[in-house]
């Protein structure tokens, strides 16, 4: 019988490290990363053998409809026999931990056997096909390590935290509601982790609380269907009374030219003192001049020389991306708080952002659609409504008209001008039409009805982006 599951959230708090607790903490995460590498190392090989067995190829030839239950019966044998389990990982774990007494004394045994599903449900996304691979850790990749309850090992007690005779002060903001809600709701677990934060090592320490996040009174959720037109800039939202067309991550600096300055000066100095591993400059014609051009990085495995100042340039541009990407995830969460204000039944076309990423690669990672995708249907379901896709190509919204005629537009054409006499711009009205899909199909009955009460509101909409876009404009 499955566990029952119950709501969780998250609480994190900052700690307070000495030089000592930190030298202990770097120690502890080197020996669960090693125990971590091995039980990954140990999955493969016992995946790589549930593949190779004869039950596990007599099942892949069935039928998946009709022999469905032989089918489950012939995969749970491959498990059984080539022993790929949790509960087999785990034990595997635990023998590894106590053949070596460093890590045995460095991460209890709780952590271990967390440490060994981790690695046991990478490798099993493998086998299910939901992943190609999966990655060994090295020092700089292994950044959290989490405990499997509250009683004993790694646990939250009394406002601190306790690991094995580590004890770690937090710094708690009272005057925060939100910290506050969490540190007086029931602790499941708890996890602890590092970030580089302006070049330095930060700790921290996250509570998986039980029950509900803290609802800030701004971002309440009302019962309502609502259309969506998700864009590689901006998203269109149409509601019962309100629509919009607002910008993705807006406001936020891209740091373009402090990014470009530090990766010129990153690649001078790996040419000064990496002149092996570059082909020789060479003179090109371009036009009616000889410009110089630099040679590129040769072909095959090469040894890189980082020196000191190539490496504190590294980490001022690394901290200059992590503020952007930072600012961006903060803007597209109030984007979602403004949407689900106005409803949380969400209805949008099914989109390709990895499609879109291969085009458009620069702007989709400076406005992260696919981020505000995934949590709008995170903050909808726990809001008890849906997100619903439906097919772009039996749909067609960006071409259909009131009147059920299609007319394709290139994309450069913004403005729709419907069959039936009325302008509209092209991602509101598809907005608009969203609401109306039901089973992959537009009911035109329904938007024709619902139209002329909706037109004066996305009139509006359009009138403030047409504003907005003139004030940035005229900067």
């Amino acid at each position: 019988m499955a566990r029952k599951t119950t709501p969780s959230f998250i609480t994190e708090l900052p700690l307070t490290i000495d030089s000592k607790q930190e030298k202990h903490l770097i120690s502890r995460f080197q020996a669960a990363r090693q125990l971590y590498n091995a039980c990954l190392n140990e999955s493969l090989v016992r995946m790589q053998l549930v593949r190779d067995s004869e039950p596990y190829n007599q099942a892949k030839k069935l039928n998946r409809e009709k022999d469905k239950k032989q089918r489950k019966e012939l995969f749970k044998t491959a498990r059984e026999k080539a022993r790929f389990s949790d509960y087999e990982i785990q034990s595997f774990a635990t023998l590894t931990a106590k053949s070596s007494k460093w890590i045995a004394k460095n991460v209890d045994s709780n952590t271990q056997q967390k440490l060994a599903t981790r690695a046991f449900k990478a490798v099993d996304r493998i086998l299910f096909g939901m992943a190609k691979q999966v990655r060994f850790k090295v020092l700089t990749r292994f950044k959290s390590v989490e405990g499997k309850s509250n009683k004993q090992g790694l646990r939250w007690l009394k406002d601190k935290v306790f690991w094995c005779g580590l004890n770690i002060e937090p710094i708690i903001d009272w005057s925060n509601p939100v910290i506050v809600h969490g540190l007086t709701s029931p602790v499941k677990y708890c996890r602890i982790l590092w970030r580089n934060l302006n070049g330095k090592k930060r700790w921290f320490v996250q509570l998986i609380n039980e029950g509900l996040p803290y609802q800030k009174t701004q971002n309440y959720v009302t019962q309502g269907i609502v259309g969506l037109d998700v864009n590689i800039s901006n998203v269109a939202f149409v509601a019962e009374k309100k629509s919009g067309l607002l910008p993705f991550a807006d406001k936020v600096p891209t740091f373009e030219r402090e990014i470009k300055a530090f990766q010129k000066k990153m690649q001078r100095s790996q040419r000064m003192h990496n002149p092996d591993n570059f082909e020789a400059d060479f003179d090109q014609k371009v036009g009616n001049k000889i410009v110089r051009k630099k040679g590129k990085v040769k072909k095959g495995k090469k040894q890189w020389v980082k020196t000191r100042n190539y490496r504190r340039i590294q980490a001022k541009k690394a901290e200059l991306e992590r503020r952007k990407v930072a600012y961006a995830k903060s803007q597209n969460r109030r984007l979602v708080n403004e949407i689900l204000r106005h409803g949380n039944q969400i209805k949008t076309e099914r989109v390709s952002i990895k499609g879109w990423q291969k085009r458009y690669g620069k702007a989709i990672s400076a406005k992260s659609p696919g981020f505000f995708q995934s949590e709008l249907k995170r903050k909808a379901e726990n809001a008890n409504g849906y997100f619903l896709t439906f097919s772009t190509q039996k749909t067609a919204l960006s071409q259909t008209h009131l009147d059920g005629t299609r007319i394709k537009k290139s994309l450069s054409q913004r403005v729709h001008k419907d069959a039936t006499g009325f302008v509209m711009h092209r991602d509101l009205f598809s907005a608009f039409l969203s609401r109306c899909v039901y089973n992959d199909s537009l009911s035109l009955w329904d938007a024709q009805c619902e139209y002329p009460g909706t037109e004066p509101f996305l009139l509006d909409a359009w009138k403030q982006y047409q504003q907005s876009v003139n004030r940035v404009a005229s900067r």
